[in-house]
């Protein structure tokens, strides 16, 4: 099967639950083929963490509230529901709500990273992205956000799926610092971008972080082509 022109595994498994599947070949960046590299969207090409902050504080302000700084763990409605129960269910208001999505300010330096990226010679660069659960409004707005800040050109580069394990690329780029699913070996090198909440998180070689889009992440890609 494909998707936007990227050869996707079906899954064997529960999408999101570890099972069966075929074991990825690597080395897709050398004589096989172009470097493919996948880029995740919230919290690595749009501020996902602070429109939440933002739009809870405009929306209960009144409420106890988890800092940027504070915060831990990927998933924020589970920490703000550790503040209180409810709170979990206020804070997805604000992510799940119209228009949230579409309004995300880019992350520093994404913008222009992503333009040089799809412009290097033997490199195939895809943005992919999960949807809420709750999508009515998310999956559309995804696509508008990439279309308003990154062009029509990106549109079509846009992969949406619960499970990333079982689209085949060399990298990929997200600040979600497990990522599990049906492929129990993803064919990609998950390198961590990192984000407020996984600042925290030590990394055990030969797993590699990238600090920011100020980061050196041309060297990742190159040191990648070489393997």
């Amino acid at each position: 099967m494909h998707i936007c022109g990227v050869k996707v595994r079906p899954a064997l498994a529960c999408i999101g639950e570890p099972g069966g599947g075929h074991r990825a070949q690597a080395g897709m960046g050398s004589a096989a083929g172009p470097l493919r590299v996948l880029v995740d969207m919230d919290g690595v090409l749009a501020d996902f963490e602070g429109a939440v902050l933002r739009g809870f504080c405009s929306r209960f302000p009144g409420e106890p509230r988890v800092e940027l700084a504070a915060r831990e763990g990927f998933s924020v409605r589970e920490q703000y529901r550790c503040l209180r129960e409810d709170l979990g269910a206020k804070v997805a208001s604000v992510y799940e709500s119209p228009g949230f999505f579409l309004g995300l300010d880019p992350i520093p330096g994404a913008l222009e990273a992503m333009q040089e990226m799809i412009q290097m010679q033997d490199t195939e660069v895809f943005i992919c992205t999960s949807p809420l659960r709750k999508y009515e409004h998310c999956i559309v707005e995804k696509y508008k956000w990439v279309e308003k800040h990154l062009g029509p050109e990106f549109v079509d580069r846009i992969i949406l799926t619960r499970d990333k394990t079982v689209v085949s690329a060399d990298l990929l780029f997200d600040d979600k610092d497990t990522i599990r699913g049906a492929e129990l070996n993803p064919s990609w090198e998950h390198v961590l971008f990192t984000c407020c909440h996984n600042r925290h998180v030590q990394l055990q070689a030969p797993r590699r972080r990238l600090l920011s889009w100020a980061d050196d992440w041309k060297a990742i890609l190159e040191s990648k082509r070489r393997q």
